[in-house]
């Protein structure tokens, strides 16, 4: 099987550069991992949306979407459990 690309929105980037060295240490390793497993054990499909599915890594979650037919996974955010929901 071969790997997924990984895209980040735009928002999602700026979200991963005001984060602290430690928790970007935890979770860009999962975000990487996305690529040759785009829905690893663990993961939630978000309901209430189509194509939206979140990694949780300690306190933070990732959300993303997949484009299997593109081979395409796209982070849409970055945040802190507390937070994560509030973004559309």
């Amino acid at each position: 099987m071969s790997d997924y690309t990984i895209t980040f929105a735009q928002s999602a980037r700026k979200e991963l550069e005001h984060l602290s060295v430690n928790v970007i240490r935890r979770v860009f390793p999962k975000i990487e991992n996305l690529a040759q497993n785009p829905r690893p054990s663990g993961c939630r499909k978000l309901q209430g949306f189509k194509n939206l599915w979140r990694i949780r890594i300690g306190d933070y979650r990732v959300i993303y979407q997949v484009f299997d037919d593109e081979m395409v996974v796209d982070i849409v955010a970055v945040r802190h459990r507390s937070r994560v929901y509030r973004f559309r």
